[in-house]
């Protein structure tokens, strides 16, 4: 009687566990003594039908027996049915410790100040958050139903019921907690994104700028009219890939001014590098107008050149004909020579108007 008696439940569920234990070897020998019970009253039954001259206290006996064993299980009973919700409610406590632990542990990883250094590592970061928040999705079931736990172990078990409620607040709070900081870190993990995609972008431009500047500048001035054409060409090449550059530019800038609209903690660095980025780009453009003028004012010496040589060539070719002394020894003979230098006044009336 001691033992279905005893008030210990237990002070953990491992506690619990080990009552249950010793429990269980009391029922098998409370069980085992079924039979004793069963022999005493059969022996009962039979004095009292031999009529034993003992009869009224045989009878108060084996009354006295029954009573104590039906007792004795109906206490067994009760122990049975308290140890069995100690047990629930240390269950409890145990998988709702256990969900804490791991939201704390979780929490540690979203309070940390690592943000990224670069795109990649941002973007490394990311996708582990997202696994985490993965996780936080799969838990929230788990969080619903230790949560509707306590509620059904409240009505089952109203001595603990004050003690299941603490330990539910505990839950609830550690979980808005975790869920609030996995926001926070997402949002902050997105601003660190959006800067680092627009730094790259940023620094993928300004070096296309520099390499294009060099390729601009590395041409030297041509020595012949087809060389400046050729000039010419591969200049308006570098304008149609600069032309094909302008919506990069164009999005560069949209994005770092929307980090600014935003207030982004950053802010003071976008506004720095959107500065630089329209310096450069103008001054991209600045030297391109610059080197066409180069060009083209290279092409129209070039031609200048190419003409000055024509018309010494060719005013070369006629002295020889104007220092010749043959004036004709017929009629026929000098109206040939006359038409000839028709012909060459003609001709002179016509380099005389390429010249000026």
């Amino acid at each position: 009687e001691a033992i279905v008696t005893s008030e210990e439940l237990g002070q953990d569920l491992e506690h619990v566990e080990v009552l249950q234990k010793k429990f269980e070897e009391f029922q098998t020998d409370l069980a085992a003594h079924e039979e004793r019970v069963n022999e005493v009253n059969q022996f009962a039954g039979k004095l009292i039908q031999e009529q034993h001259p003992e009869e009224e206290l045989i009878k108060s006996k084996q009354d006295e027996v029954n009573a104590s064993w039906q007792r004795l299980k109906g206490l067994a009973l009760q122990r049975q049915g308290k140890l069995f919700g100690a047990a629930e409610v240390q269950r409890f406590n145990r998988d709702v410790d256990e969900t804490i632990s791991w939201i704390k542990e979780k929490g540690q990883l979203m309070a940390s100040d690592d943000f990224g250094r670069d795109l990649a590592s941002v973007q490394a970061l990311l996708r582990k958050h997202e696994g985490l928040e993965r996780d936080l999705a799969a838990l929230e079931d788990k969080v619903k139903a230790l949560c509707a736990e306590a509620d059904r172990l409240q009505q089952c078990h109203p001595i603990n019921a004050s003690q299941i409620q603490v330990k539910r607040e505990e839950l609830i709070a550690n979980w808005e907690q975790i869920r609030t900081l996995a926001a926070e870190r997402h949002a902050r993990l997105n601003d660190s994104y959006r800067l680092q995609r627009f730094l790259a972008d940023f620094r993928d431009l300004t070096s296309w700028v520099t390499e294009m500047k060099a390729l601009i500048n590395a041409d030297e001035l041509a020595n012949d009219v087809a060389g400046a054409e050729a000039l010419l060409d591969r200049h308006q090449e570098h304008k149609g890939e600069i032309d094909a550059h302008e919506d990069s530019f164009k999005s560069a800038d949209e994005s770092g001014q929307a980090l600014l609209s935003a207030g982004h903690y950053a802010s003071d660095e976008v506004k720095e590098k959107l500065t630089i980025l329209s310096d450069e780009r103008s001054a991209l453009l600045e030297l391109w107008e610059l080197r066409r003028q180069q060009y083209e004012q290279c092409m129209d010496l070039q031609l200048f050149y190419r003409d000055t040589e024509q018309v010494d060539n060719w005013m070369s070719k006629q002295e020889a004909f104007l220092l010749n002394e043959d004036l004709g020894d017929s009629l026929d003979s000098v109206e040939a020579l006359l038409k000839k230098h028709e012909d060459f006044e003609k001709s002179l009336s016509a380099q005389e108007e390429k010249i000026t």
